[in-house]
């Protein structure tokens, strides 16, 4: 074979979500094309697996094996690599051009996939809810729609961004409807977190790998689908409506990370999330930044107000906070609903968890400096969940406030009193999301 009939080597930088979507819906079939390795980052013990051979197609009898990202720079050269595709989210713009940069000196073109060879159609109505950032409010929000939308009479499956932690084999096409499916999936607590509030509400969630088949699957038993949007990542799904979170905890973030500007810019609908908890000053500004950068967008707000299971329990006592994960690594918060929550009811004394960290959680701490006094409810694999248990029962605290969407005392032996602490979805003004959404349904001719 000439050097000019060899097939195109790529590599795509990844986090066991989009990078295999990305690898499905555009190389998987493409002979010209060879995908010599996935790099990995953002999530623990990715890397060292294989992309598994049943899921890769013919032209991968051995699968694709997955490394460190670290190791991008020495395999582009060792490799011959002709591209490098970027298939990741919430992470700066900044950094996002550094990758490309190792990618351009090492003489590979640098490459972005966009909705028009990554979205896949639907056969029903899809609404998406999308955020500019990890940590928005989607979660709520999307349970919120999923509520809205069955109050109409109509079957709703959610699609939820992947999280394909385990045997990705087996986890090609999942689909969850009680805790026993969790259960059997061996499901991580970042999983549980998406899942586990869907189930309570009588949702159908489907997840996995293989979102073809997925969607296929998805719309022969819904009127709707709903994409429950990951990080600040656009929809594998084609949308009909697409919902955009902005925070305004968290003002200028509109433009500095990817894809959450490029999603903004596709947004349908742009929601003004957190409105109860935000200064008048950062939600006019974020609201003036959205309406810059998407013009055509109606603007409606929406309030996350936090409910205590029972705040008399936390009142005067020293509180151990359990966050959600992702919001307070990867999404940048300095605390959560958790914090708000032992905050509002009177807790003597929030107790900083890093004088009792072990382990990986040790580590987390490390890598994400910004973390406040609050303790991220990380368990991608045993030991970190292992280490989530010792850290939470060595803290010196009376009581455990737990803002991770899941049941988390169901999954570790806990030696305190946990009381769970949830974000909620509340529209604020008229017509509001609800509205809007109506005005789709009708136009849908669902209502």
């Amino acid at each position: 074979m000439t050097e000019q009939d060899r097939r195109i080597r790529v590599v795509i930088m990844g986090a066991a979500g989009r990078d295999f979507h990305n690898f499905n819906v555009v190389y998987r079939n493409d002979p010209s094309v060879e995908v010599v390795a996935f790099t990995a980052t953002q999530i623990p013990e990715i890397a060292g697996r294989a992309y598994p051979a049943a899921l890769a197609g013919g032209l991968y009898p051995d699968g694709i094996p997955v490394v460190e990202e670290a190791r991008l720079e020495k395999l582009c050269k060792d490799k011959r690599i002709d591209a490098v595709v970027f298939a990741y989210s919430d992470v700066t713009h900044d950094q996002v051009m550094h990758s490309a940069s190792i990618a351009l000196a090492s003489g590979a073109d640098f490459i972005l996939l966009g909705p028009k060879q990554t979205m896949l159609q639907a056969a029903v109505p899809v609404i998406a809810c999308c955020a500019v950032r990890t940590g928005c409010g989607k979660s709520q929000t999307t349970r919120w729609l999923s509520r809205h939308l069955k109050e109409h009479g109509l079957t709703v499956a959610v699609i939820r961004h992947p999280m394909p932690y385990g045997d990705l084999q087996r986890q090609a096409v999942q689909r969850f409807t009680c805790s026993e499916d969790l259960d059997a999936a061996n499901c991580t607590i970042e999983e549980r977190e998406e899942y586990e509030p869907h189930i309570a509400l009588g949702n159908i969630v489907y997840a996995g790998v293989d979102y073809a088949e997925i969607v296929a699957r998805a719309e022969t038993e819904a009127d709707i689908v709903l994409w429950d949007g990951g990080n600040n990542d656009f929809s594998f799904v084609r949308p009909d409506l697409h919902i955009v979170l902005v925070d305004p905890l968290r003002p200028r973030n509109e433009t500095t990370h990817h894809p959450g500007e490029a999603v903004l810019r596709m947004a349908d609908i742009i929601l003004i999330a957190k409105v109860n908890s935000a200064s008048d000053a950062d939600i006019q500004s974020v609201t003036e930044s959205a309406h810059l950068i998407n013009p055509k967008a109606p603007i409606v707000r929406g309030a996350s107000p936090v409910n205590l299971e029972d705040a008399a329990k936390v009142c005067g006592k020293r509180v151990l906070v359990v966050e959600d994960g992702p919001t307070v690594t990867h999404g940048d918060m300095p605390y959560g609903a958790g914090f708000v929550a032992a905050t509002q009811a009177q807790a003597a004394q929030i107790i900083d968890p890093r004088r009792f960290a072990v382990d990986d959680i040790a580590e987390v701490y490390r890598k994400y400096r910004h973390i406040g006094s609050v303790l991220p409810a990380v368990g991608y694999h045993p030991s970190q969940l292992q280490a989530l248990r010792e850290t939470i029962n060595a803290a010196d605290a009376d009581v455990v406030v737990s803002a991770t969407p899941c049941d988390l005392a169901a999954l570790i032996e806990i030696d305190k009193p946990v009381i769970r602490a949830r974000y909620e979805f509340a529209e604020v003004g008229k017509p509001g999301l609800g509205g809007l959404v109506d005005s789709f349904l009708h136009a849908k001719s669902l209502l």
